[in-house]
């Protein structure tokens, strides 16, 4: 490897491309390890074969040493230095200036891509830059002389130790929706500009009704203002696009998209509009790298009434071969044809489908210009993607007993090193992660681990800094919530562990928060049933001391995708999608003490027939999640019998299934771990 700080010998790098028939030059290959550097660090050297495949070792050490010589000066301008660099004041102050020479009176700056999705690249990270709230999930708008910060309840602590109150107002988005303060902070005949690739027409719409009620107007912006201030903004994310595998998959990408196709014929529309990488991965078997911890390809594409793809993507990425998995029936284009191609979709007078609740609010825009038959209707991959098969189930599973192999592994540890005194959050975290890297197929993390020692783990969301951290002291509680994507399934995991002796309160709140994980798990319901007519089931023992968790119960999980994936979900929100059978949910009641400490109790279950011996179809829940739960923070005065049963019965499956995946140590402490109350 060169020596820091020195430049790459070019000729000699080019001479090593010709030599392995590349069809780069130094210049593509420096404009590829631009992408590179704004992919996550998971790709590692993968991304040699878009260079060169095969890739010879002299070629692919200098490509490393050129990717560390463009490192050092690289910046996502997201880091604590760089916000010292250029503080939040003065980012605010250049995207006023900004706005003030396109003659707009205000911005709204959501925490979204062209994709919609909960993790975007570092290049679409504008709410992150200009605000410094990291959290998945929040929307800033910023006007000339005031500026608001709107997130839920899972981020309201998170915003308030980020976001700078002088510069921003934090708002509850349930309590105070952005139209409503819109409708009281936008002076009369003052223009909202958005840039419609970053909202969907239902948002659009929300944001109309605020500006309609304070006598303002919304309008379009082309180029976003806050990419024209954002000095060096990263390059978008070059990982690797590969196949999944049929053994995986469980369908072959041309059976699905057959299945797809009856169904918009049956319709009568022609094209299907796509603009869900999840979609897209799913339809066509592929895995992708550009985001953090979801394997997803970021694209755009068409799906026609015939089974046929116009699959719309940066075609660098692609490894050599991929088209030969695809097919013949998938054309690939760069991503600067699909406007036209929407355009002569229009034209053609076909009815093309779009989903207005997941795709880009300029998808719509652009073919009711063109004069489209525009159907709105709900992404045809969503429900198939959702209801898995019986390979993907036999996949998740597998996947389940292999992170509750990790998760047992890390427990048996953190029992035998949190006395000790000394452990912090983030060794704490790294340990289990190093745990799960062991397993078969693993690939990722499935999220950021949520690793919350005493009052860090109130906050929903948290996210361990070097700053943040603190150390898992007796007498306190310790939040874990992880996961991990395996080639096979994708876990998600909560475990709260008491740290020495826990007190009567502790106990109390855990107990009631296990009543209703128990509640749901054990649910019976007829077919049709949706998730908010469930969600009440977690929280009962909770409302009838006055108690409430202000996040939802659960969230629909992908097949080595995404780890929060729709339609479903178990939530107060209302949700008319019913859970069907092969639907992945989570089961994640908890309860939040602000400044003290935080429980949560997840596992995963699949939706399942039940046999009732009734009159209806009933539906239950299998529970896929293997770990034990903490036996030192329960009540058994507050549970009854039958809850007593079925803890007793789930730590004797766990026990029987993990002790023969672990070491000897691990299986004696989980004997006692999973002993019956």
């Amino acid at each position: 490897m060169m020596a820091k700080g020195f430049a790459p010998n070019r000729e000699r790098l080019a001479q090593l491309l010709t030599e392995a028939k590349s069809a780069l030059d130094p210049d593509g290959v420096a404009e590829v390890i631009a992408g590179v550097l704004a992919a996550p660090p998971e790709i590692s050297t993968s991304w040699h074969a878009l260079v060169a495949d095969p890739t010879p070792p002299a070629l692919a050490e200098a490509l490393e040493g050129m990717r560390d010589w463009l490192a050092e000066d690289w910046r996502d301008g997201l880091a604590p230095e760089d916000f010292a660099r250029l503080p939040r004041s003065a980012r605010v102050a250049m995207l006023r200036e900004e706005l003030e020479t396109r003659r707009l009176d205000g911005f709204v700056v959501p925490r979204s891509d062209e994709h919609q999705g909960e993790y975007v690249p570092t290049c679409a990270q504008r709410l992150a830059w200009l605000t410094g709230f990291t959290g998945s999930a929040g929307m800033a708008i910023v006007l000339r002389d005031r500026a608001a910060l709107f997130v839920d309840g899972r981020y309201t602590l998170q915003a308030a130790a980020q976001v700078d109150p002088a510069l921003f107002e934090i708002r509850h988005v349930t309590e105070e929706p952005a139209a409503q303060w819109l409708g009281l902070a936008l002076g009369k005949g003052s223009v909202l500009g958005y840039d419609p690739w970053l909202h969907t027409p239902q948002e659009v719409e929300r944001l109309q009704v605020g500006t309609e009620r304070a006598g303002a107007s919304l309008r379009t912006v082309e180029g976003n203002p806050v990419d024209r201030v954002w000095p060096g903004r990263p390059a978008a994310p070059l990982a690797p696009v590969v196949p999944h595998a049929d053994r995986f998959a469980g369908e072959s990408s041309s059976d699905k998209r057959a299945r797809l196709a009856r169904g918009l014929s049956d319709a009568e529309v022609a094209a299907a509009v796509l603009t869900m990488p999840e979609s897209i991965a799913w339809l066509l078997n592929i895995r992708g790298g550009d985001v953090p911890h979801t394997p997803l390809p970021l694209s755009f594409a068409i799906l026609r009434d015939d089974g046929s793809v116009r699959l719309f993507i940066d075609c660098r990425k692609l490894l050599p071969g991929l088209d030969r998995h695809l097919g013949s029936e998938i054309c690939i284009e760069p991503v600067g044809h699909f406007g036209p191609a929407l355009d002569a979709l229009a034209v053609s007078g076909a009815r093309v489908q779009a989903d207005p609740a997941t795709a880009a609010s300029w998808v719509f825009d652009r073919l009711a210009a063109a004069g489209g038959n525009i159907h709105r209707a709900a992404d045809p991959c969503l429900l198939p993607k959702a209801c898995k098969n019986a390979t993907e189930l036999d996949g998740t599973r597998a996947a389940h007993r292999r992170d509750g192999a990790a998760v047992t592994r890390f427990l048996a540890w953190l029992a035998r090193e949190a006395p000790k005194g000394g452990l912090r959050e983030i060794a704490a975290s790294d340990r289990l992660e190093a745990f799960r890297r062991e397993g078969e197929r693993f690939r990722d993390l499935s999220f950021p681990t949520i690793s919350g020692a005493g009052s860090n783990g109130a906050i929903v969301h948290y996210r361990a800094t070097p700053e943040s951290e603190k150390t898992l002291e007796p007498g306190t509680l310790y939040l874990l919530d992880s996961g991990a994507q395996y080639l096979d399934g994708t876990t998600d995991i909560t475990r709260t562990i008491a740290i020495g002796t826990p007190d009567a309160e502790m106990c109390d709140r855990f107990t009631r928060v296990l009543k209703g994980h128990i509640a749901l798990a054990t649910a019976r319901f007829p077919k049709g049933t949706t998730g908010t007519q469930l969600d009440a089931f977690a929280r009962r023992a909770l409302w009838e001391k006055g108690l409430d968790y202000d996040h939802g119960t659960g969230h629909g999980v992908g097949s080595y995708l995404s780890v929060h994936e729709g339609p479903q979900r178990i939530s107060k929100a209302p949700n008319v999608q019913p859970l069907l059978p092969g639907m992945i949910v989570s089961n994640e009641p908890g309860y939040y003490k602000t400044g003290a400490w935080g429980i949560r109790i997840e596992n995963l279950v699949v939706v399942t027939p039940a046999d009732s011996g009734g009159e209806r179809e009933i539906l239950g829940f299998e529970t896929l999640t293997l770990a034990p739960i903490d036996r030192a923070l329960v009540d058994c005065d507050l549970l009854d019998a039958g809850e007593i049963a079925w803890l007793d019965a789930y730590h004797a499956r766990v026990r029987e299934t993990i002790s023969p995946l672990v070491d000897g140590e691990t299986a004696r402490w989980l004997a006692e771990a999973t002993a019956p109350l």
